[in-house]
């Protein structure tokens, strides 16, 4: 399934036995000598008195476990519903986020088109994210923060930044997951596939990072690029378009209801600012439905 061409497979839990996720992960997302994918998600039971109908865990292409999956968790809505796991609307899904609500919608053929998440509110401490700058306080909120010359040295040395316009400022949002904004008046000019896995690894990062260059197309739109942690160049990020927002928002480049531009499509991102949720509306999609073959299957357990 994919949300905006952010693929995952999904494996339902309430059936199977997938012991050694992390392996599986890297074997199946594997796009020459497995099925091909972002990462592995698997869909079973909440945890009791977790008040969920349904549990997701998130598993990158090279194993490692995030926390959120914006347009992975809308794929899980459809998922849920269409397999009859639960009819309820709004539907409750456990994360390592907390238990969010996801509103959905049919479409003439009785499946699940579009789903509403609410993503709670965002996180902006900095120690929360988590992040380390020199100088700026671990309670701090890192908005629109002038980062030195020195803070990318371990990055690129080449005239990108230049080229692409940046303007050599951070934000920090975590949606759950943490996320790095980096504002620029040409994103197609940023060279992501050497700069992205050097931003997520930067020491100021203790959990690594994904990493978004926004470029403002006006008030109420907002095209991004991203590299995902974990995963690398990816299609669309649900989070990290919620994350840009709410960078924006804060910055005041953004109105409180934005459609964000990515590869693989558009998404639709509200936030009314501090103490208010973030939602999200978008597509999700199923491509196809498999067997394992014993080799990957192995590999789950």
């Amino acid at each position: 399934m994919h949300g905006l061409a952010n693929d995952y497979i999904y494996i339902d839990t309430f059936q199977e036995r997938v012991s050694n996720p992390a392996q599986l992960a890297r074997a199946v997302s594997d796009r020459h000598t497995g099925i091909g994918s972002d990462g592995l998600i698997l869909v079973g039971a909440a945890d009791v008195g977790a008040q969920a109908d349904v549990r997701m865990r998130i598993f990158n292409a090279d194993g490692s476990e995030a926390q959120m999956c914006g347009n992975g968790i809308r794929c899980v809505a459809k998922f849920v519903v269409e397999r009859g796991r639960s009819q309820n609307n709004p539907l409750r899904i456990q994360t390592q986020r907390g238990t969010l609500a996801l509103s959905w919608r049919l479409d003439a053929n009785a499946k699940v088109q579009e789903v509403s998440v609410d993503m709670g509110e965002p996180i902006l401490q900095m120690q929360k994210i988590p992040a380390i700058i020199s100088g700026i306080s671990a309670d701090a909120h890192v908005v629109g923060v002038q980062l030195p010359e020195s803070w990318w040295d371990s990055v690129a040395q080449s005239d990108w930044k230049k080229l692409c316009g940046y303007n050599f400022k951070i934000s920090l949002v975590s949606m759950g997951n943490p996320h790095a904004i980096f504002w620029c008046d040409d994103v197609s000019k940023v060279p992501l596939e050497i700069v992205g896995p050097l931003i997520e690894h930067h020491g100021a990062f203790p959990q690594r990072i994904n990493a978004h260059f926004a470029q403002r197309e006006s008030d109420s739109c907002v095209r991004v690029r991203t590299w995902e942690r974990g995963s690398g160049i990816t299609q669309a990020c649900g989070t990290g378009a919620c994350a840009v927002v709410v960078a924006g928002v804060l910055e005041e480049k953004l109105s409180h209801e934005c459609q964000v531009l990515l590869p693989g499509g558009a998404l639709q991102v509200q936030w009314a600012g501090a103490g208010r949720a973030v939602i999200m509306t978008g597509p999700a999609v199923e491509v196809c439905r498999g067997t394992l073959s014993n080799a990957l299957a192995q590999k789950a357990n």
